[in-house]
């Protein structure tokens, strides 16, 4: 299991020490988002003047509200991914299907060109045998 660390950070201008399994860097970057979420609600009229648990509940929510709209965005990318998967997996074997086609089709090419040949083969024989049987049918004129 890997070590836990601590760290101090400071949260709305109050320092506080921090302690997690994660790297000393990713818990500084929690306390910076936190941050620039409390300076966001700091900017809206009247924040200033609610109790301080008001302000703790309008931060949660901004944070969940945060947290539940980039899950959503992450099930329409894994949806999406899936969606991509399918298609590839299905384009894949559209390929294969259309190169064991391709083969068939070149290999019937192949034997037709043969078969051609061997066709062309018999008839210059038969031409020849033709030949000189007019050859031999002249003689007896």
């Amino acid at each position: 299991m890997a070590a836990k660390n601590k760290t101090q950070v400071v949260i709305g201008g109050k320092v506080v020490t921090l302690s997690g399994y994660e790297s000393e860097e990713y818990l500084h970057t929690v306390a910076s988002y936190m941050n620039r979420k409390i300076d966001e609600l700091s900017e809206l009229p009247g924040y200033s003047r609610l109790p301080m648990e008001t302000k703790h509940n309008l931060l949660s929510l901004n944070i969940s509200d945060d947290y539940f709209k980039a899950k959503k965005q992450a099930e329409i990318y894994e949806s999406d991914l899936q969606h991509k998967d399918q298609e590839m997996y299905d384009l894949k074997h559209e390929l294969i299907d259309v190169r064991m086609k391709l083969d068939d089709a070149q290999k019937a090419a192949q034997d037709a060109e043969e078969q051609k040949q061997a066709l062309e083969g018999r008839i210059q024989e038969l031409e020849r045998q033709l030949s000189s049987l007019t050859g031999l049918k002249g003689g007896f004129q």
